[in-house]
């Protein structure tokens, strides 16, 4: 069996499609039943984030895994696969193990070296061992994956490298002042009480917010939230809970709007958002104009004007600054009787006495001039900036960490309203400068991978050295029952005697072949000892197989199943 992972995430795919693609917990839950269900896959394990969406399974079949796991995606994501697929990577084996190790330390998140990945990832765990769909592998995978994140964290600098997903977002509302100082007395509204919202609370209240307000579907957890807002030590901010139905009210009263719920439609629409601002203001907020699309000037008809040498009807469409594609590839003596064209004059080809070069490099400059300034070469133009009127100063801050999205994106061109979304928050951090411990990570990922491939390569042969143990055992016992059969009157102190010998030499002889094939096999490509001394030893297929049936039910139990 082997480890692959299909997914894909804000490195891969638009926002758009991740949002579409977006599974809820009822979904992740039937994904990972289908998934050991289908045929290639024993073992089955979903990382769904905000960021991206990330299908784990241990298979027997590399192709038939990658198209059996992707179809899966595709049916539980809503998105059809054929539009589905070009967004999609695929990672096996080693690779596959790298790319979550990656994944736990913050180094493939959105915002390099945030930290909130750990719980996700311990979440998904716990769910596939709930589900009972994750086996010995992918057990070890993700507890390992749990361990590197956290020696990560804790033996470099990774966290001054990038920060939550909620400060850099409360970063991009704040436009270069320190979150801080714009915070300071606003007046702030949460949306949703999870993991991702309750983050959103305790920053804004840690910032300086005079006042949270909490609004959840579930209303005990709203006030949960809030009462723990309310008696924490390091704030002392104002906290009450509403129900959702008061969102437009709070909204005519809130300086900041944090939303983040798992909802499958809009929560704030901008209708709402317009209507929060009117209440404010006292005047309904203008709306921008959506984005045209870029004109495209057709070309200049110069080889059409009367008497012109050149036929450009047949030059190929495209953009060219000083009509370069027009020129490209004509000889000198076509240029120069262009340029004299356009010049107003004639000449001669068959007279030019000066050299091609010379004559090539000041007729090109020539054709070059005159089209700059009269345009006769034909070109794509690209139509002038129109100038915006400046926007207002905003009134109203919004922050959508859901997904899919719970603030309409039209709210984009409300004057008044500063939203960042998911999208934004990709945009921007693309160009965040990194840390360079993030280089100290990349070390320790890959150390870590290299131990973790050692490791299960070792423990993938550990149940033929143990069937070959028990059948040396099994020999030694039948060669001391026979023993006693041909020697009676042998007393207990020399059976005990000439038992132990015989013990001692079959160990002896067992053990530095059984070390040495343990050192081999982990490392890369040693998987084939394993069949090399079931061969040796003729040992029976069925009693490696229970070995390793006993192992795995052991594993599973957690009564038998050590710390983490």
């Amino acid at each position: 069996m082997s480890l692959l992972v299909v997914g894909l995430s804000h490195r891969s795919a638009p926002v758009s499609v991740l949002e579409r693609a977006s599974l809820n917990a009822d979904a992740q839950v039937k994904l990972l039943q289908d998934t050991v269900a289908a045929e290639p896959a024993t073992e089955a394990a979903v990382l769904a984030t905000c960021n991206r969406i990330e299908l784990y399974a241990d298979v027997d079949k590399f192709h038939a895994g990658v198209a059996e796991l992707s179809t899966l995606l595709a049916q539980h994501s809503g998105v059809g696969l054929e539009e589905l697929t070009p967004y999609l990577y695929v990672h096996y084996e080693d690779r596959a193990v790298h790319h979550l190790f990656s994944v736990a330390c913050g180094l493939d998140s959105m915002v390099v070296g945030e930290g909130q990945i750990l719980g996700q990832i311990k979440d998904s765990l716990a769910r596939a061992q709930e589900l009972h769909t994750a086996g010995r592998l992918l057990n070890d995978l993700f507890q390992q994956a749990l361990r590197v994140g956290k020696r990560a964290h804790s033996e470099t600098g990774i966290d001054r490298a990038g920060q939550s997903l909620v400060t850099f977002g409360l970063e991009q509302l704040a436009l270069g002042t320190a979150v801080e100082s714009w915070a300071r007395g606003k007046k702030a509204l949460v949306i949703g009480a999870g993991s991702m919202s309750s983050l959103a609370a305790a920053t804004l209240a840690r910032s300086g917010v005079a006042e949270v307000v909490v609004a959840n579907r579930t209303h005990a957890r709203a006030e949960r939230l809030a009462q723990i807002l309310t008696e924490g030590d390091d704030t002392d901010v104002r906290a009450r809970a509403v129900p959702m139905d008061s969102v437009p009210d709070e909204l005519t009263r809130a300086d900041v709007v944090v939303s983040c719920t798992g909802a499958t439609g809009l929560v704030l629409t901008a209708d709402a958002i317009a209507a929060g601002v009117e209440s404010r203001t006292g005047e309904p907020p203008a709306t921008a104009p959506a984005p045209e699309a870029e004109a495209v000037l057709p070309p200049a008809p110069v080889g059409a004007e009367e008497g012109c040498p050149l036929d450009l009807s047949a030059v190929q469409p495209g953009f060219s600054v000083m009509g370069e594609a027009a020129v490209a590839g004509m000889d000198a003596a076509t240029l120069e009787q262009h340029a004299a064209w356009v010049a107003g004059g004639t000449v001669d080809r068959r007279e030019t006495s000066r050299s091609g070069l010379e004559a090539d490099a000041e007729l090109i400059g020539a054709l070059a001039a005159a089209a700059s300034t009269v345009g006769r070469i034909p070109e794509r133009r690209r139509p002038e900036p129109v100038a915006e009127p400046p926007r207002p100063e905003p009134v109203l801050f919004l922050l959508d960490l859901a997904m899919p999205r719970d603030i309409d994106a039209a709210v984009h061109r409300l004057a008044g309203v500063r939203l960042v979304d998911i999208e934004s928050l990709a945009e921007a951090s693309a160009d965040a400068p990194m840390a360079a411990d993030v280089d100290q990570v990349r070390r320790i990922v890959s150390d870590e991978v290299a131990a973790f491939g050692a490791a299960q390569r070792a423990a993938h042969i550990t149940p033929t050295v143990v069937a070959l143990r028990t059948m040396a055992a099994d020999v030694v016992a039948g060669e001391i029952a026979r023993l006693e059969g041909r020697l009676p009157g042998l007393d207990d102190k020399h059976r005990a005697e000439i038992t132990q010998t015989v013990r001692r030499v079959v160990d002896k002889l067992l053990h530095a072949p059984t070390v040495r094939v343990k050192q081999l096999a982990a490392e890369p490509g040693g998987a084939g000892y394993a069949d090399a001394l079931r061969t040796l030893f003729d040992l029976d297929p069925e009693t490696v197989a229970s070995v390793s049936r006993a192992g795995e039910s052991t594993e599973k139990n957690p009564e038998n199943r050590g710390p983490a």
